[in-house]
């Protein structure tokens, strides 16, 4: 490959590497037990909520915790919640760094959700629920709304008070 003046480019493609991935933390709560195994009227009401964390650990490398929380009640008891952080290690070399936060933000904890969706559903099936089949997530819309979330704070907190 050349660069237009007939010299070779010398710029590497980018990479991503996934170098581990492990559970940090698991949880999962039956308090209700065994009543709330029972055939229950209606569904239950499921809430989850995803947030997602990096951590530099060298130059070129990033642990990136997907962290998934969930809850799931009928007739206002808890049925059983969960709560998992799942991890993963990521060699990034060659992205401009202008690219690189999105690319953390976004790309790694994607490349993470289909293990942490596994565990989630094997850990509610061993619990005596159905297993619970998480939805694909937008994490391009999460890393957005975390980004007006912030730049919404550091506005007010930029604000002096009259």
């Amino acid at each position: 490959m050349t660069n237009g003046n007939g010299a070779p480019s010398e710029q590497a493609p980018p990479q991503l590497n996934v170098l581990a991935q492990y559970t940090k933390d698991l949880s999962f709560e039956n308090p209700n037990a065994p009543s709330s195994l029972a055939p229950q009227q209606q569904q239950p009401a499921i809430n989850i909520q995803i947030n997602v964390g990096a951590n530099n650990l060298a130059q070129n490398e990033f642990e990136v915790t997907l962290s998934i929380e969930g809850k799931a009640e009928n007739g206002g008891k808890v049925m059983f919640s969960f709560e998992l952080a799942y991890a993963g290690v990521f060699r990034i070399v060659n992205v401009p760094q202008e690219q690189l936060h999105p690319l953390v933000m976004i790309e790694c904890p994607r490349l993470l959700f289909p293990f942490a969706r596994e565990i989630i559903a094997t850990a509610v099936r061993d619990g005596g629920f159905p297993p619970l089949m998480l939805d694909p997530v937008d994490f391009v819309g999460l890393y957005r709304q975390n980004m007006e979330r912030q730049a919404a704070a550091q506005a007010a907190s930029g604000a002096k008070p009259s």
